[in-house]
């Protein structure tokens, strides 16, 4: 296949494009230092219950940018809104780098999270308006491997930094680096991006409680499901790897190999996937990434050794494959003079809710270590049957691919 063949086959078009060289160049940067951060707080002199807040403060500011993010979006268009969480994103390197006491990385977590979570719902904006909707799960699919990859590459380098030169001199250097893809990332976004509609024009002024009525009903069932299943997750996501190696136990090592396992099979099911879900539907995808995602934690609860381990590891990296299927069906749905804002307020009340999903597991793990895993199950399947039965009516048009 000629390079322009492979480029229509991914869905990669000149603002695609600028869109994933956007995610994967942050994303390589974040990927040298995200792992070590609690390590840094704590030789900036952090405590425990400080590093636990910086997690949760995390987590609160993944759900509440993401309404704004959108906004900012459809306000100002799809290249001011990356711009602009780039460039916020930059000063908050730039802070973490600088920073004299721990109590600083708190705002400099501020500052980066523009990018993580209030630049998401452009992403999606960008690939609904620059392809039809039978090109937009494998456009998803490319964007998926471009955040994962650099998980692969970006935190091995950054411990040889911070092995070479240290944990505080290491990681500074790590956000220099950062920094400079960032800058790097910022002109591409200059010079590539191609704005094609006129914002101002077809911006409307709507509440974020209007927009939520507006959301087709489908829209809202699948948040609703979703919903379940990610506290499912949520539940089970911490103790998975105590499991594996407080009560299986299996070292530490065995660990990783488990989760590169997983890892590598969430990234090689992206591509078919995706393209599956431009050919046949999304509805039969997110369906079975459901079911992988209540599956996953039965699995592991089930092993009672490494080869079901690995099958159970397996199985959690196929939830993953309905993932491009999912985000091209919320894109699909979503008006697109408001898709910015109707994928900020949908990702807005899935991250705020599931977030005490966490703290359930850890009640639950304190009365048996088989509780979070044996609950995550129930709740994800409880999540699968409200997708299939609320959507069982309804008619799903198979995309048409141009």
């Amino acid at each position: 296949m000629s390079p322009r063949s492979i480029r229509n086959y991914l869905g990669l078009n000149r603002n695609v494009t600028v869109l994933a060289i956007s995610v994967f160049g942050l994303a390589l940067g974040e990927e040298l230092w995200q792992a070590y951060l609690p390590k840094y707080l704590a030789t900036l002199g952090a405590s425990g219950i400080v590093v636990g807040l910086f997690s949760s403060y995390k987590d609160l500011l993944d759900g509440l940018y993401q309404y704004p993010g959108g906004w900012i979006n459809d306000k100002f268009g799809r290249k001011n809104a990356l711009m602009v969480f780039t460039l916020i994103a930059m000063s908050g390197y730039a802070v973490y780098a600088l920073a004299p006491h721990w109590a600083f990385l708190f705002l400099g977590l501020t500052l980066v999270m523009a990018w993580k979570a209030g630049a998401f719902p452009t992403t999606f904006a960008v690939i609904g308006e620059a392809l039809p909707q039978g090109k937009r799960a494998i456009a998803f699919s490319v964007q998926s491997i471009l955040v994962r990859f650099p998980r692969v590459i970006g935190a091995p380098l950054g411990g040889l930094l911070i092995v070479g030169l240290g944990m505080n001199f290491g990681i500074r250097i790590a956000f220099g680096i950062t920094l400079v893809l960032a800058a790097l990332v910022l002109l591409t976004q200059w010079h590539g991006y191609r704005e094609t509609l006129s914002h101002e024009n077809s911006y409307s002024e709507s509440s974020a409680v209007g927009i939520f009525r507006q959301m087709p009903k489908t829209l809202k069932r699948l948040l609703l499901a979703e919903l379940l299943v990610r506290i499912g997750e949520g539940i089970a996501a911490a103790f998975i790897i105590l499991y594996v190696t407080n009560i299986l136990n299996f070292s530490v090592s065995t660990y990783g190999m488990l989760y590169a396992i997983q890892q590598t099979v969430a990234i090689s099911s992206y591509i078919p996937s995706g393209k599956l879900a431009d050919m046949t539907g999304r509805k039969p995808l997110i369906a079975l990434t459901f079911l992988f995602f209540a599956l996953f934690p039965l699995a592991v609860h089930l092993s009672t050794s490494l080869g079901a381990l690995i099958v159970a590891f397996i199985i959690g990296g196929m939830k993953e494959m309905g993932e491009p299927a999912r985000k091209s069906f919320i894109v699909d749905m979503a008006d697109p003079n408001q898709r910015g804002r109707a994928v900020g307020i949908y990702y807005t009340i899935r991250n705020l809710l599931v977030v005490p999903a966490g703290a359930i597991g850890g009640i639950l793990w304190e009365q048996s270590p088989h509780l979070p895993l044996q609950v995550a199950f129930v709740v994800g399947i409880c999540g699968l049957f409200v997708y299939l039965f609320s959507s069982k009516n309804e008619a799903m048009p198979l995309p048409l691919v141009q």
